[in-house]
């Protein structure tokens, strides 16, 4: 079986040297164990808690199998037998030795809930999603940033990709399983997918009762991709309450399927949006919920461009994920339905990023003046009337799209091609 060299190693490796627990966490099927597997050393154990005899052992007596299954260890799955953490504290808080757990879970929600009772300051956590599109294609690159040079770099390192070779990879989206064995079948695959997470990490939240509902929630949500929130318009598809739909989609990013993108707000910015915006971090299953048959149909169809644009969020979303960071991932949207797609703000700088699927958009960077209001350096007036501290730096902004190279829009953006992220 083909395996896939993850960009993230790098982060578990360090947590590893320096916590005695290390948590991966993401949706199943994206290669945790797998991953864990690959960097152990032989003498670390490795138990799954998805075996029910083993499971009833850890819960019935959580001391003793921590005796039966010593440090070094790796505890897959461990969210099924939330009464180990507590032990897990005693030893590491006797031993204090960095990397004597590895424990992997998808049902972050009551994991992290436990983690933080018990297990905070003891524990390094990295978030992990399916395979990234560099990581595909043997690449492992930094955190995505408008860093001319260092983007200039990549184009030395990768190949283009065409517009039909994108849209397969968006189609058949980011589950290691589809890349190890080309010969599996993305619509058997993806079904049988959501029958094993409704049934097993969705029936165990007790938050929901009907699991056809819930489906069908998620095809609906599926729709609204690359879209502001609306949780009455939701419920009013479903036929269910807002607040159903409020505590569905927190279940949905929660485990990892679903990222909520906030909106940028800054007292100098006037008639922001409060909304956040949703993306589906696989576009493979966001294809699947939506019914559609063919990477053709999908990109001649009317969500193509909702999809691009789902796609390149994930994908700069990952690769600061596979860091061991948290995603600095904003977009804005005014009243007067100006809107930038999204912007990366860090180091005090706020860079803003239009995502278009054609290979030179006219009028892309339009909005990006919105954020003059904020540009740094401050005058005497916002000195003299307290607003100099809302004033930032307003960094090389981006069109990625679908260009055969990096090329300048004007003297402060770029269209940069989105297989470069």
């Amino acid at each position: 079986m083909m395996y896939f060299e993850r960009t993230v190693e790098a982060a578990i490796q360090k947590i590893d040297e320096t916590f005695p627990v290390l948590i991966v966490t993401g949706p199943r099927q994206v290669g945790k164990t797998t991953l864990l597997c690959h960097m152990a050393k032989a003498d670390r154990r490795v138990v799954s808690l998805d075996n029910p005899t083993i499971r009833a052992f850890a819960k019935r007596d959580p001391e003793m199998f921590l005796q039966r299954y010593q440090p070094p260890v790796l505890i897959d799955e461990v969210q099924y037998a939330p009464e180990l953490f507590d032990y897990i504290k005693v030893y590491v808080d006797q031993k204090k030795q960095p990397g004597d757990f590895w424990l992997t879970g998808s049902q972050t929600f009551h994991m992290m809930k436990r983690v933080t009772e018990s297990l905070a300051g003891r524990a390094g956590i990295v978030r992990m999603l399916g395979l990234s599109n560099s990581e595909i294609r043997g690449n492992h690159f930094p955190p995505f940033r408008v860093d001319i040079p260092a983007l200039m770099e990549r184009m030395t390192e990768t190949e283009p990709m065409t517009l039909p070779e994108v849209y397969s990879r968006i189609f058949k989206g980011s589950m290691p399983r589809l890349y190890e064995n080309e010969a599996v079948d993305p619509g058997q695959y993806y079904e049988s997918y959501l029958e094993t997470y409704i049934s097993r990490d969705i029936k165990a939240l007790s938050q929901v009762a009907d699991e056809t509902a819930f489906l069908n929630f998620m095809a609906v949500a599926a729709a609204r991709t690359a879209t502001n929130v609306n949780y009455e318009a939701i419920a009013g598809e479903v036929g269910v309450s807002a607040p159903t739909v409020k505590q569905w989609l927190s279940i949905l990013a929660s485990s990892g399927q679903i990222a909520f993108i906030q909106p940028y707000s800054n007292n100098a910015l006037k008639r922001v949006i409060k909304a956040p915006r949703m993306y589906f971090l696989d576009t493979g299953l966001c294809a699947h919920l939506t019914r559609w048959s063919s990477p053709e149909t999908l990109e001649q169809g009317a969500m193509n461009g909702q999809f691009f644009e789902t796609w390149v969020v994930s994908e700069i979303y990952k690769s600061y994920l596979n860091a061991g960071k948290q995603p600095p991932l904003y977009f804005y949207r005014d009243s007067n339905q100006r809107e930038i797609d999204l912007l990366i703000y860090q180091d005090g700088v706020l860079t803003p990023i239009e995502i278009k699927k054609g290979s030179a958009p006219k009028n892309a960077v339009k909005n990006f003046d919105a954020l003059k209001p904020i540009e740094a350096a401050p005058s005497d007036e916002d000195i003299f009337s307290g607003m100099a501290h809302l004033k930032t730096a307003i960094g090389t902004g981006a069109v990625v799209c679908l260009p055969p190279d990096m090329i300048p829009v004007d003297e402060k953006n770029w269209y940069i091609p989105a297989w470069l992220i």
